[in-house]
């Protein structure tokens, strides 16, 4: 199994926790990823299965000999537990080496349900601010950290050592401008040519920047439905920010009274509802199937979710009432007909689930009770 995910977001600690019979290895240490990377039969030879081998990406010349050693034992499962924060490199490295040989699995920092039954603390509109603050990393929760101190600390480890590893960056100051700028505009669509000039580099470069955010698993590139939804739909992908804890650190907000008067207050509670659908799906082992909708008219619905042949659509409100009616919803009822739309949901802040006119159901960023219908 190959578990990957963020830094920071727990994987060794949940593997070590759930696999405590199994041997355990770090490659973050460089000797030791040397010495796997090029002596790799010896390498298993010490550190015999099972075993937990952790940042594997360090030593992708490694998999070649795991790949061998599961073939030697094709009836034993579990053997091997992997895990990588940099799916850049080491997707290709699983591909290529344990196509057909692994199960990835991918671990996001904690959803707010979760965090909610571990303090037995209901998050009410009031505790959501400081949630959105905060984020879900494991250790901040747990610990009660300082979010400014922890954020500091996590950014200036993650530009020194995956980003210049990878992306060999020269100016560290360009990209840390490039995160910050790019906290900005959570939730909104993507434009590399506007990024670029804002920040005075190539399209190209702004690009291969953001390849790597997606792929270390801290933005999220939402792509828009437009198949038989007719031709003038947007077709440019919306930006997120995986954690919203981590977004308003780079933007600059500190304090629930920054963030409640902010006007990113309402990108990032969507940024928030986005994150909480991918960790439902992710926590029940489903891919993530969706999309947004837009039209160049003006209509739009903040998520799309396909099932089968039908639709359920959401939208996101940082309001406590809002409207029974919805331009974005009504739309797309006129391209693909009623039967064919399951649900209409706004999300808001308030906990609970009540029914508005027009079939609207009115649901909370925490229970996500619409999803499980």
């Amino acid at each position: 199994m190959v578990l990957t995910g963020s830094r920071q977001s727990g994987k060794t600690s949940l593997l070590t926790r759930v696999f405590p019979q199994h041997r355990y290895v770090s490659l973050d240490i460089p000797a030791v990823a040397e010495a796997a990377e090029l002596s790799g039969e010896a390498f298993l030879s010490q550190h015999a299965p099972p075993v937990i081998i952790d940042e594997i990406q360090y030593a992708p010349a490694l998999l070649r000999h795991i790949k061998a050693d599961i073939d030697r034992h094709r009836e034993q499962n579990g053997r091997f537990l992997l895990t990588g924060s940099q799916k850049f490199s080491l997707m290709q490295g699983v591909t290529e080496s344990l196509a057909g040989r692994a199960a990835v699995v991918e671990l996001h920092s904690l959803s707010a349900r979760e965090i909610e039954r571990w303090s037995h603390r209901a998050i009410d509109r009031e505790r959501l601010l400081q949630h959105l603050l905060a984020g879900g990393f494991p250790e901040l929760v747990a610990a009660g950290l300082d979010p400014s101190r922890f954020y500091g600390d996590y950014v200036a480890t993650y530009l020194e050592r995956d980003v210049r590893s990878v992306l060999q960056v020269r100016n560290l100051r360009d990209y840390d401008r490039f995160l910050r700028l790019c906290a900005t505009r959570t939730g909104q669509l993507l434009s590399y040519s506007s990024l670029a000039a804002d920040l005075g580099l190539s399209p190209n470069t702004v690009k291969g920047w953001m390849s790597v955010l997606e792929a270390s698993g801290v933005v999220y590139l939402l792509e828009p439905y437009y198949r038989n939804l007719g031709k003038r739909i947007v077709k440019t992908p919306k930006l997120y920010f995986l954690d919203t804890g981590l977004a308003c650190y780079l933007a600059g907000l500190r304090r629930v009274e920054d963030l409640r008067a902010s006007a990113l207050l309402g990108p990032l509670f969507e940024t928030h509802v986005l994150g909480q659908i991918l960790r439902h799906a992710a926590n029940s082992g489903r891919p993530a199937d969706i999309y947004f909708y837009r039209d160049h008219y003006g209509h739009e619905v903040d998520f799309l979710i396909p099932r089968g042949d039908r639709f359920e659509l959401v939208e996101c409100k940082w309001a406590e009432t809002p409207a029974a009616s919805h331009a974005g919803f009504d739309e797309i009822v006129r391209l693909v007909g009623p039967g064919r739309v399951l649900a209409k949901t706004i999300v808001t802040p308030e906990r609970g689930k009540r029914r508005l006119a027009n079939d609207i159901v009115v649901a909370d960023s925490v229970a996500l009770d619409f999803l499980d219908t």
